[in-house]
C-alpha cells in the first residue's frame, strides 16, 4: 500500500506539484509585472520545483519583465 511519502516520489505527483507552483508564480508575475511574454511563460513551465521556489522568492524584487528575463537566463 502506498503511503504519502511513496506518493510524493511518483513522477505524476512531482509533475502536478510543479504545474501548481508554476501556475501560482505566473499569476503572481502577471499581477506584479502585467503581461508576461509567451517565451518566458514556457521557460517558467519548464523549471523544476526547486527553481520555481527560488523564482517565487526572487519575483518579489522584480520591477520589470527585464528582471524576469535576466533571472531566467541566470538560473
Amino acid at each position: 500500500m502506498f503511503n504519502l511519502s511513496d506518493l510524493k516520489q511518483t513522477r505524476v505527483y512531482q509533475e502536478a506539484l510543479a504545474e501548481g507552483e508554476a501556475n501560482l508564480i505566473l499569476r503572481q508575475l502577471n499581477r506584479r509585472l502585467s503581461q508576461i511574454p509567451p517565451v518566458q511563460i514556457e521557460q517558467i513551465r519548464g523549471l523544476s520545483v526547486e527553481q520555481l521556489e527560488n523564482l517565487g522568492e526572487a519575483l518579489l524584487d522584480f520591477s520589470s519583465v527585464e528582471h524576469l528575463r535576466r533571472w531566467l537566463e541566470e538560473n
